[in-house]
């Protein structure tokens, strides 16, 4: 489903206006790139992806211009009809596809190769399609999640948030009457939001058949408007949700007056600044959904005007703002989810990348030697047993047998092979039967990097499948630092030589090093 934006009948007055003034201008090398609203915040990222985009094409000029979001639809409708409009423009579908049902748009479905509109995702792409003629490359997604106050929750006498609908009737009663706050707000104002619409569908209801005309005159769109009615009127959502936006719902939601809030993922980052003591009790939930299981998500396209200045640029560049790698790099930098195939394959593999650390962190910490992700094979299972077991041995003297004879030191840290103990200026450090071994491995090697994938083979037994795998070996480096290091940011004993692994020499003597 998509967002609905703002719907006036002056906006389609002035679209209808459009066929008068179109330009004939030719390109003199500039084009002009409208954005809504991504400025100050998002320069440094447009500027290198400008300046990339000018450098792989020479004699062209990107011009960025970023509009405020509630005056984008007034000043591309003038730009339009006066025949000055950009040549490629951020816009969400609803608006696109006003100007597209009167030819004020490129026809992608025609202008772009199949395999350029393949890199999409089909359902976000049918999105941005009006009867067949595709008028908006789809670039950045995002979604609703349920922010919710653990405090009020607990107070409620609830163990976890609502999941439905259906489940939230139930909340919102329970809340109001243990708390005295509201469960819930949710706006009416229908240039505001699109949500109790959106949840309509969410709960079964079809508002607009086949011929585009009203649908919703059934016993699930009764069932659908009553539920809201019955809510307002059993007093369970606040009186303002007549009259005030989403805006208010945020406010509402930072001074502790609902438990839920339905928004955007980056709003987390709000809440945190704007009020911290809501932020420290608050944690995030699935959006809310009907019997469907169905979950909003809102399309930010870019368009190309069909009097463009020069449009096979124009086209060009909206192909590259919108390709998998620069959308990859916008949704991490955004927090958005991107809407080409390859770029969300890899945010979700970068993502399930961060969990996994995350738990090998974890593990390792409580002790673990080694960590193996699922899924893995039982082969590769009992290989890594069988190292453990071979480093450890049956006997009760393994730990002290000597890998080597003698002592090595490095500045004030002395290693007692033998004994596989080490001292600190005369006070023994302890340390774990790994993280001896890594600190022998370096030690041994003064002045050698060695490869992190080569002390992942040699102490773990097994090379690296994925970068997650070396990040084992980067935890116990920062364990090692953390017993070892006066400031472990600023390491001495251990360095790190970005891009390739450790060494034991100290940093005056290896220029090239860098400590991490």
């Amino acid at each position: 489903m998509i967002r609905s934006w703002r719907r006036c009948c002056l906006a389609l007055v002035l679209v209808g206006m459009l066929f008068g003034c179109a330009r004939q201008s030719q390109s003199d090398g500039e084009i002009v790139f409208w954005t809504m609203q991504l400025q100050p915040k998002f320069i440094p990222y447009f500027t290198a992806l400008i300046d990339r985009f000018e450098q792989e094409n020479p004699g062209t000029k990107v011009r960025w211009v970023d509009i405020p979001w509630s005056a984008m639809e007034s000043k591309i409708l003038t730009a339009v009809s006066a025949g000055t409009a950009p040549d490629v423009v951020n816009l969400n579908p609803v608006f696109a596809s006003q100007l597209a049902s009167r030819g004020a748009l490129l026809d992608l479905s025609r202008a772009v190769t199949p395999e350029q509109r393949d890199r999409y995702l089909p359902n976000i792409w049918q999105a941005s399609s009006l009867q067949g003629q595709a008028f908006g490359l789809p670039w950045y997604l995002t979604t609703r999640i349920t922010i919710f106050n653990r405090n009020l929750m607990q107070q409620a006498g609830l163990q976890k948030p609502p999941a439905t609908y259906a489940e939230l009737a139930s909340a919102a009663k329970q809340i109001r009457d243990r708390t005295g706050k509201y469960a819930f707000f949710v706006t009416f104002v229908p240039e505001d939001s699109g949500e109790v619409l959106e949840s309509m569908v969410q709960m079964g209801v079809k508002l607009v058949d086949d011929q585009g005309k009203a649908a919703f005159n059934t016993p699930e769109g009764i069932a659908a408007f009553r539920y809201w009615v019955d809510l307002y009127q059993q007093g369970l959502l606040p009186q303002e949700s007549l009259t005030q936006g989403h805006r208010r719902a945020v406010e509402l939601y930072q001074s502790g007056e609902i438990a839920l809030l339905q928004t955007g993922p980056e709003f987390l980052n709000a809440i945190a600044t704007n009020a911290p003591a809501i932020a420290a009790v608050s944690a995030p939930a699935p959006q809310l959904t009907g019997e469907t299981g169905k979950r909003n998500v809102a399309v930010m396209n870019v368009v190309v005007p069909q009097d463009a200045s020069d449009r096979e640029i124009g086209l060009k560049f909206a192909l590259y703002v919108t390709d998998s790698a620069n959308q990859l790099a916008f949704a991490k930098e955004a927090n958005v989810l991107p809407s080409t195939t390859a770029s969300l394959r890899d945010y979700r593999q970068q993502l399930r990348d961060r969990a996994d650390i995350a738990d090998r962190i974890t593990g390792l910490d409580l002790g673990a030697d080694d960590y193996l992700p699922k899924p893995f094979s039982p082969k590769e299972l009992e290989a890594r047993i069988a190292t453990i077991l071979r480093r450890l041995d049956d006997s009760p003297n393994a730990l002290s047998a000597p890998s080597s004879p003698g002592v090595l030191r490095i500045s004030d840290v002395e290693i007692d092979t033998n004994r596989r103990q080490v001292f600190q200026r005369g006070e023994r450090v302890p340390l774990t039967y790994t993280e001896f071994s890594l600190l022998e491995l370096l030690f041994r090697q003064p002045g050698r990097v060695v490869p992190r994938a080569e002390i992942l083979e040699e102490l773990w037994g097994y090379p690296p499948r994925r970068n997650a795998d070396l990040r084992v070996v980067d935890v116990y480096v920062a364990r090692l630092r953390s017993k070892l290091e006066a400031d472990p940011r600023n390491p001495e004993l251990i360095i790190t030589v970005r891009g390739t692994g450790y060494t034991s020499q100290r940093l005056k003597d290896l220029p090239e090093a860098a400590g991490a």
